[in-house]
């Protein structure tokens, strides 16, 4: 496509970018038929809608085959080590607060050696977009249990079957106060790429947790939410202001008996006796998150949480600001040398 066949931005009337502009010219390299190439995928393909240039964008990432990610992309990119990706992409949007900061990461580098970061991240509201890659396995190093590996999961480290209660990512999330949780999976390419647009149109800390398939180490985990024959039954689609209806024939809904949801039949209920999803609710979102790990109930996908609240660099920069205004931009030779100094002589 030539730049004058490409769409204008309406903000700067430059050439809109095309996915191809976002690919870098590295080979992707996962294994065949990895979940990562569809979340790049739909990343390269939904973010020049927003428009923006490709100097506005940065992704950080850890360690972990979803680390590769900014090799990948025609950004700023910075590849960090083990579980830091958090702690990197805060500083630099600290610094560089008109950057749209990005982090891919893996359930192991975010929840595990990173989970101080994540949750501190999130408390903090910077304005960073979390995707994390969740297969529920360490892939990169070669099939090891991960803080979302299933209760009794056996892989390479749990031969016998993990006895470790796993991590519930929406619930470390909304725990820790971040401002936007969803949760999206890599075969549903419409539905991801529509929630990566959503999280980088918020202002705050967006997390999404992204069902992501490890055909290697843990295939087939999440089968059940994205095969044709099984998805219906098996989940439901939250969408802001509608009732909660899923199934072949949707045919089934979400109600909340007390503070407990409840599958019904929409034979026996009406679809206005039905939960009716709200996002700005916490209590709504922390209700869903945990049903999640409720037997016999479909998982939930969409956008759990979208509020607004303080976000941490703008008001650096109001304190900043302030503080120019009342004592001037200063020196930092001059804040080097005053005060009390004194000189060392050797005898």
């Amino acid at each position: 496509m030539s730049t004058e066949d490409k769409t204008m931005t309406k903000e700067t009337g430059a050439p809109q970018l095309t996915a191809k502009d976002l690919a870098s010219d590295q080979d992707v390299r996962w294994c065949p038929g990895c979940g990562d190439y569809s979340i790049l995928a739909q990343v390269q393909r939904s973010l020049p809608s927003l428009g923006y240039k490709k100097e506005d964008l940065a992704f950080v990432s850890g360690i972990g085959c979803s680390s590769r990610f900014p090799y990948y992309m025609n950004t700023y990119g910075f590849h960090g080590i083990h579980g830091r990706a958090l702690a990197i992409a805060s500083g630099l949007k600290a610094a560089h607060p008109n950057l749209s900061v990005w982090v891919a990461t893996g359930d192991g580098d975010c929840l595990s050696i990173g989970g101080n970061h994540f949750i501190h991240a999130a408390r903090k509201n910077f304005d960073l977009n979390v995707m994390m890659f969740d297969n529920q396995i360490y892939g990169l190093t070669k099939g090891q249990y991960s803080p979302t590996s299933l209760y009794g999961q056996k892989t390479k480290s749990t031969p016998l079957g993990s006895i470790d209660h796993p991590f519930n990512p929406l619930l470390v999330a909304l725990g820790a106060e971040a401002s936007f949780v969803a949760r999206s999976m890599d075969r549903d390419m419409k539905h991801l790429a529509s929630t990566v647009v959503r999280a980088a149109e918020h202002h705050g800390f967006s997390f999404i947790d992204i069902l992501q398939n490890c055909n290697i180490f843990n295939d087939g985990a999440f089968f059940l939410y994205t095969e044709k024959e099984t998805k219906p039954d098996n989940t439901v689609f939250i969408e802001h202001g509608k009732p909660l209806v899923f199934g072949k024939d949707n045919n089934k809904g979400i109600k909340l008996d007390g503070f407990r949801p409840k599958v019904v039949s929409l034979e026996d209920y009406s679809v206005n006796d039905l939960l009716v999803h709200d996002e700005k609710s916490k209590e709504l979102a922390f209700i869903l998150a945990h049903m999640t790990d409720m037997p016999g109930y479909p998982m939930p996908l969409g956008v759990f949480l979208d509020i607004e609240r303080p976000v941490l660099e703008d008001d650096m920069k109001k304190q900043i600001d302030k503080a120019i205004e009342k004592s001037g931009r200063g020196d930092l030779n001059s804040l080097f040398r005053e005060g009390n100094t004194w000189e060392i002589t050797g005898n």
